[in-house]
Order: structure tokens, then sequence, then C-alpha cells
């Protein structure tokens, strides 16, 4: 599998090699491993393992209505009052989010996801790259994060 920028885990993979299955942890079934879902599946297990989200309030392929469109968000988290805190577009590893387009293109996307979320948190990644943002009300935009947020905050978690 490919190499990623998060913790490994161990992962439960069945099928076979021309048809790869990953057991997903939260709908509790093994899905075709492409190179996104292996993004999302070892995302999820970051934030939930080690990022402080509870998971039972994440959720994959969240549905989103744009313009009467239906569109779905790759991940996202809700605390426990049930409002989301953090919205994540997943990319396969190969999206190159060091290249400066790409990378406007994948956050504007998860930023159109967010107008109608409104998470405060919003993540991009490839795997390799993780580009994280708040939402800064005042100034009225997202602020770039040097680092994942602590999502234990939206828990109680200490």
């Amino acid at each position: 599998m490919i190499r990623l920028n998060l913790p490994t885990f161990e992962m439960k993979v069945s099928g076979t090699k021309q048809q790869p299955k990953i057991l997903d942890v939260l709908r509790r079934k093994y899905v075709a491993i492409t190179p996104e879902e292996w993004v999302r599946q070892h995302l999820i297990r970051f934030l939930s393992e080690r990022m402080g989200a509870v998971p039972q309030y994440v959720s994959q392929e969240y549905p989103v209505l744009l313009g009467g469109m239906s569109q779905r968000a790759d991940i996202v988290v809700c605390g426990r009052d049930g409002k989301p805190c953090l919205l994540a577009e997943c990319k396969a590893p190969d999206v190159a989010l060091e290249e400066e387009g790409v990378a406007r293109n994948v956050l504007a996307q998860a930023v159109r996801y967010n107008s109608v979320v409104g998470a405060r948190y919003v993540l991009i990644t490839n795997g390799r790259r993780h580009l994280c943002f708040e939402w800064d009300a005042r100034a009225g935009r997202y602020a770039p994060l040097g680092n994942f947020p602590d999502l234990s905050v939206f828990f109680g978690i200490e």
C-alpha cells in the first residue's frame, strides 16, 4: 500500500490481490481500497485515536446540498452537541497539494461544502500533505493552522 504521512494503524484487509478491500471501522464493512479510501481510513483512525474525535460523531460521505445538487463531504466530525466542528476532504496521494492551484481548487471545494455544513475547521489532505484551516469570523476568512486541531475540546475530554 501507499505510504502516508499519518501514523500507521493495523488495518484489516481482505479480498483478492486484484480487488483488495479494507474494513471501514465506521460502516463496519469491507470496502474497495482505492487510493482515496486508503487516505480516508487512515485519517478517520488518526482523528479518532490521536486527535480526540469520538468515532460515533464521525461521518463519511456527509450529504451536502449545494445549489439544488446533492454533494458529499468526505468526512465531517460533529461535537457532542451535534454541531459540525471539522470538515475534511481527502484526495488520493498522487493529487499534488504542493501545487498551489491544485490546493486552491481542493480548498475551494471544501469551503463550498463548509458554507452549508458550518464547521469551525476545514482540512484537506492527500495523506502525505495536510492543510488545516480555521474559520476566522472577525476577518471573514479561513486562517491556516500549523497543525491539526485538538478535537477533544468538542467532547469535553481533558
